[in-house]
C-alpha cells in the first residue's frame, strides 16, 4: 500500500486507489464515478474490522438521521465475486439497514489482500476517533502478528510514531479487569501505561483498584508506582545492619530508573562506579528502549 497520502484521510487513499486503477485500465473516469449504489443484501462485514464495540444508541442516531436525509458520507468496499465487503463505513452500513433502506452509496476501491484491508478500516477508525485503545491495540497486534508488519511500517501506515505503536500493543498485557476498565473509560491509556511498570498482575490489580477508589490522576498514579515497587522490594539481611540511608536512596534511584524506562531496572554500586542492568522481555521491548534512550540522547 502506498503511504504518500497517509495521514491525509481515508478519502485520499481512496483516490490513490482509484488512480492506479484508471491508469492500468484506462478508462479515463474521474474518482467520483467509482461511487455506486449497491443493494445492501450484496453487502458482507470486514471479520477483521478493528472496531468490535458498536454502541446501540449510536447506531439508533445515525438510523434517524439517514432515514431523515440519507448516506451523506458512502461507505467504502472491495468487490469480493459478485458481493461486496465493507472496508470502512460499517456504523453506516448497519443504519442503512435499520433504516430499512435498500441501496447505500459506495466507493469500490481494489485491495490487494488483507493486511490492505486491515490497514484501511483501522486508518479510517482512528482518524474518526472511533476506536477504544484496546481495539486499536488489537488491530495494531493483528498487523503485527498476522500480517508480519513490522512496528515501523504500522506506524507509517497510520501516521503514528513506532514507539506509539509499540507502547500501544504493550497495553494488552494487562489482566483482563484493568482492559475492561480501559474499554469503558474508566481509567485513560496513560493509567494504563502507569500500571504496566509494576509487571507483576496482583500489582498491578491493586494499583488499578486505587485508582479507580481514589480518581487518581496519571502523575499521582506514576507516583504510587514508586511506593509499590519499594514496598515490594526485597532486602536480604545481613550480620551487619545495612546503611539503611544508603539502601533508601538507592533504591530511590532503581525506581527512578524503573519510571523512565518502564521495566525491571537493577542498580549495583562498586567500590570505583557500577552498572546499570536494564531488562527487555521481547525485540519490541528492547526497541521500545533503544528509542528511549535515542530521544535521551537528543
Amino acid at each position: 500500500m502506498s503511504t504518500n497520502r497517509l495521514g491525509k484521510g481515508l478519502e485520499a487513499l481512496i483516490r490513490s486507489k482509484e488512480e492506479q486503477f484508471n491508469e492500468k485500465n484506462n478508462d479515463g473516469k474521474n474518482s467520483s464515478s467509482n461511487i455506486s449504489e449497491i443493494d445492501l443484501k450484496n453487502i458482507f462485514t470486514n471479520p477483521n474490522q478493528p472496531r468490535k464495540i458498536f454502541k446501540e444508541s449510536s447506531i439508533e442516531h445515525l438510523k434517524e438521521s439517514i432515514s431523515s436525509k440519507g448516506v451523506l458520507s458512502p461507505i467504502t468496499v472491495r468487490e469480493v465475486g459478485e458481493k461486496f465487503e465493507v472496508i470502512a463505513g460499517e456504523r453506516r452500513f448497519r443504519a442503512s439497514k435499520a433504516s430499512g433502506k435498500k441501496t447505500i452509496p459506495a466507493y469500490i476501491i481494489k485491495v490487494q489482500n488483507d493486511s490492505d484491508m486491515l490497514e484501511l478500516a483501522l486508518i479510517e477508525n482512528i482518524q474518526r476517533e472511533n476506536l477504544n485503545p484496546i481495539e486499536e491495540a488489537k488491530a495494531y497486534e493483528k498487523l503485527s502478528l498476522k500480517f508480519k508488519m513490522s512496528h515501523s511500517k504500522i506506524a507509517a501506515s497510520v501516521g503514528k510514531s513506532r514507539v506509539y505503536v509499540t507502547n500501544m500493543i504493550r497495553l494488552l498485557k494487562l489482566p483482563d479487569k484493568i482492559l475492561q476498565s480501559l474499554i469503558k473509560n474508566e481509567i485513560t491509556s496513560g493509567h494504563a501505561r502507569a500500571i504496566l511498570q509494576l509487571k507483576m498482575p496482583n500489582l498491578m490489580l491493586r494499583l488499578w483498584k486505587r485508582i479507580l477508589a481514589d480518581s487518581l490522576s496519571v502523575r499521582a498514579s506514576e507516583t504510587l508506582v514508586k511506593e509499590f515497587v519499594f514496598e515490594t522490594s526485597i532486602i536480604k539481611p545481613k550480620l551487619k545492619p545495612p546503611n539503611r540511608q544508603k539502601i533508601k536512596e538507592d533504591n530511590h534511584l532503581e525506581n527512578d530508573l524503573i519510571e523512565i524506562f518502564g521495566t525491571k531496572v537493577k542498580l549495583k554500586k562498586l567500590k570505583r562506579g557500577g552498572t546499570i542492568e536494564i531488562s527487555f522481555f521481547s525485540s519490541d521491548d528492547l526497541n521500545r528502549i533503544l528509542d528511549l534512550l535515542e530521544s535521551i540522547k537528543k
